[in-house]
């Protein structure tokens, strides 16, 4: 018997495709949902992580095409500030570009100390229920304590250099606290684009930075465990991470190009609500 089914593998790799833009905890969908249906699958059966690296890897890739024209710039503008060994003023590209490695320095390191303990500890059904309530919690609260409501114009023109503007100090505190997501039900992108909202950014502009800094986390945890894959705990699954890789990269394009357009006149509001309304409903099917 298949450890994960064809259909199960496209149900969870287009799950994890929505859930990992969207600030929702793409991590803890893929422990709650195997239990609603009734799925002999548990988040740390090795054959199931190698089956996330998969959906994991196809996510990244469609991140970085998807933004693949500004990357470029990204990369080019880098490349002048260590040549010049300063940051331009005017460099916004260099700006972003540092602002994006501050902000994924503390997330890559805690990730790699923290990542088996959080999950061995959070890996049940019912934490992870539990999590997405909190979730829910810290989506409103980031749109109750933004420094500025949505005002009209926003999202116009160019993003970058007013994402640019946000401080080193931000970005390092947006990437440790991204460690949270460690936790099933705990969003990386909620987190990061609460954050943004937390230093004046635009709803736009906080889920631009969102996906610009989620790019190479995802890629690193993806990549970096390829060979978990390629191994023996991919024996079995190497088929169906193939597909849900397929149905993750498709739904992680349309995800993203719909937030794109959702953020430019509306709030996280509607995710808290979903993350509060599913988790509560959730932990009572748990509990019974």
């Amino acid at each position: 018997m298949e450890p994960i089914s064809y259909l199960q593998a496209l149900i969870l790799g287009a799950l994890q495709g929505i859930a990992e833009p969207f600030p929702i905890s793409s991590l803890g969908h893929a422990v709650i949902f195997p239990r609603l249906f009734g799925w002999d699958i548990h988040q740390n059966d090795e054959y199931f992580l190698a089956f996330l690296v998969a959906t994991h890897c196809a996510t990244a890739i469609v991140l970085f095409g998807f933004f693949f024209q500004d990357w470029m710039r990204i990369f080019r503008g880098l490349g002048r500030s260590l040549r010049d060994r300063r940051i331009g003023s005017e460099d916004n590209d260099a700006r972003l570009g540092w602002v994006i490695i501050v902000g994924t320095i503390p997330a890559a390191i805690l990730g790699l100390a923290l990542e088996h303990a959080l999950r061995d500890l959070f890996a049940s059904a019912q934490s992870a229920a539990a999590f997405l309530i909190v979730n829910g919690i810290l989506l409103l609260a980031f749109e109750s304590l933004r420094r500025r409501p949505p005002r009209r114009g926003d999202g116009e023109g160019d993003s970058d250099p007013r994402i640019a503007k946000m401080s080193f100090k931000q970005a390092l505190a947006i990437g440790t606290a991204q460690a949270g997501a460690l936790i099933p039900g705990i969003s990386r992108s909620g987190i990061t684009m609460g954050g943004g909202l937390l230093s004046g950014l635009s709803n736009e502009d906080a889920a631009r930075y969102s996906f610009l800094l989620a790019t190479p986390i995802i890629a690193a945890a993806g990549f970096l465990k390829l060979p978990d894959l390629l191994g023996s705990a991919g024996d079995g699954v190497r088929g169906q991470a193939l597909i849900g890789a397929i149905a993750a990269a498709f739904t992680t394009y349309l995800a993203v190009k719909f937030l794109l357009k959702f953020f430019k006149t509306n709030r996280l509001t509607p995710f808290g609500i979903y993350c509060i309304v599913m988790g509560t409903f959730c932990t009572l099917v748990f509990a019974l």
